[in-house]
């Protein structure tokens, strides 16, 4: 089965989404789309990092992901502005990673597929990783569910109820790390974001609970890769901007049907 390509991206697709839905959601809730941009960008000097320390491809942009998250969730605690920092260590991040990339032969002409993704060109192995790093997330998020949803509504309650605000969000940005590195195939460095935020969002009007958002978050990011990979296969387009495309219209689609209910 695995055999067939248009399979193989699916499958990728469908697993990646397990791990989107709800930290999305999560993203969604705490506003943290701009740190999702920022550590989608920073990862790309790890893949130029990967290229030229001849590491697995998941492993540099993993180390660089979580260096970036963590680096990010310290310095806002020490009183920096949190946008700035964020504005400073991605753009930085990216730069060297675009410098680093045209000294290592064969990663230029390749760099257009880390930055806006290649689904249809997936392996087994890369199968495998996707659906074992969003197994990690979602493992990580069900763990933490309820100490996350505390801290996420209020971080005094949070604190009232023994929950430090700060570890769970240094457990968010941990979890959104690994899926920037496992994602980067799919949907590139600049369009994951976009796959983070706007089935989270599309989900946001459909559901009455935050796990029920969560839920529908999976179903709609699922939605948006099946009907992207259609599009992409139709009209010959890119897989991972057709993805994010679908996953526009289902949340024009949703606003419409929110509109009407």
């Amino acid at each position: 089965m695995l055999d067939d390509f248009l399979i193989r991206a699916g499958l990728a697709g469908v697993g990646l989404t397990l791990a989107t839905g709800p930290l999305g959601s999560f993203v969604v809730w705490r506003r943290m789309a701009y740190f999702g941009d920022a550590t989608a960008h920073a990862a790309i000097l790890g893949v130029a990092l990967s290229f030229g320390l001849g590491l697995p491809l998941y492993a540099g942009t993993l180390l660089v992901a979580l260096t970036m998250a963590v680096a990010v969730t310290r310095l806002s605690n020490r009183g920096q502005s949190m946008d700035t920092v964020l504005g400073v260590i991605a753009h930085s991040a990216l730069a060297f990673g675009l410098v680093a990339a045209s000294f290592i032969p064969g990663l230029r002409v390749d760099l257009s597929t880390f930055l806006f993704g290649d689904i249809l060109a997936v392996g087994r192995g890369d199968v495998a990783v996707i659906w074992g790093g969003s197994a990690l997330v979602l493992g990580l998020l069900l763990w933490r569910w309820q100490r996350l949803l505390t801290a996420t509504v209020n971080e005094e309650l949070a604190q009232a109820s023994g929950i430090e605000p700060e570890r769970e969000r240094l457990v968010l940005t941990l979890a959104l790390a690994l899926t920037v590195a496992v994602a980067i195939k799919i949907v590139g460095a600049l369009l994951i974001a976009a796959l983070l935020i706007v089935p989270a969002a599309a989900a946001r009007r459909l559901a009455r609970s935050p796990e029920g958002m969560a839920l529908w978050a999976v179903v709609m990011g699922s939605l948006s890769v099946l009907l992207g990979l259609w599009a992409s296969l139709t009209w010959d387009t890119p897989g991972g901007p057709s993805i994010v495309a679908a996953s526009a219209v289902l949340f024009a689609l949703s606003c419409l049907l929110r509109a009407r209910a």
